[in-house]
């Protein structure tokens, strides 16, 4: 595949050409996009996000953005999960930089892949695969995941809908960090949560 053919023809103009040529088939088109990418990390997200919200609207160009690129990243981390033992990703695995990733996310959890996730242009996809060689609970990922993906998405969204609106108004910066923050404190509760729930289980199987 010719990368820079790619480079030059998913613009900005022509991701929104495609969508509004192909809306007849409803969200399909909207979320088929950011899914793809996560499979593709090379395409370009930031503007299948905000091509979206031009062409569908804020609410529901976030709503299909995030649904995509949701359901993809958590295949990604199950299929690589899956495949672990595979003897391409068992080498990788035992890289000592990546066993030190890894072990890092095992540590770290929920807090810092939500955080990774929240901002566009981050090495999402590299985190996905790296997480799903570890083991990481695969709850407290998807958790990480779905909320740290719809900040970012949002943030995006925002951005491609009108972005000249979101400079006059900071007072709209300040609700998106809080809402990020807020997502983060939730996340980090349900995780604590899931924790102690398997704290138990082991202890009744012991017993």
């Amino acid at each position: 595949m010719d990368l820079e053919f790619l480079r030059h023809a998913l613009t900005e103009e022509n991701i929104k050409e495609f969508l509004e040529q192909y809306r007849a088939l409803g969200p399909l088109p909207g979320i088929f996009l950011p899914f793809l990418e996560a499979f593709m990390p090379f395409l370009p997200l930031f503007i299948f996000v905000a091509g979206n919200a031009f062409v569908y609207g804020l609410w529901l160009g976030f709503l299909y953005s995030w649904v995509g690129t949701s359901i993809g990243t958590v295949l990604v981390f199950f299929v690589i999960r899956r495949f672990a033992r595979h003897r391409i990703l068992r080498f990788i695995s035992k890289l000592k930089k990546v066993q030190q990733t890894m072990h890092w996310f095992e540590r770290r959890g929920f807090g810092v892949v939500f955080l990774i996730f929240c901002f566009p242009f981050t090495p999402s996809s590299l985190v996905t695969v790296v997480v799903g060689l570890s083991q990481m609970n695969a709850i407290s990922f998807m958790l990480a995941a779905f909320l740290g993906k719809m900040v970012m998405i949002f943030i995006v969204s925002f951005i491609g809908h009108d972005f000249f609106d979101l400079l006059k108004d900071p007072v709209q910066l300040i609700l998106v960090s809080a809402l990020t923050f807020i997502l983060w404190l939730g996340g980090k509760y349900l995780e604590m949560k899931l924790k102690q729930k398997t704290i138990q289980k082991n202890k009744k199987e012991i017993e």
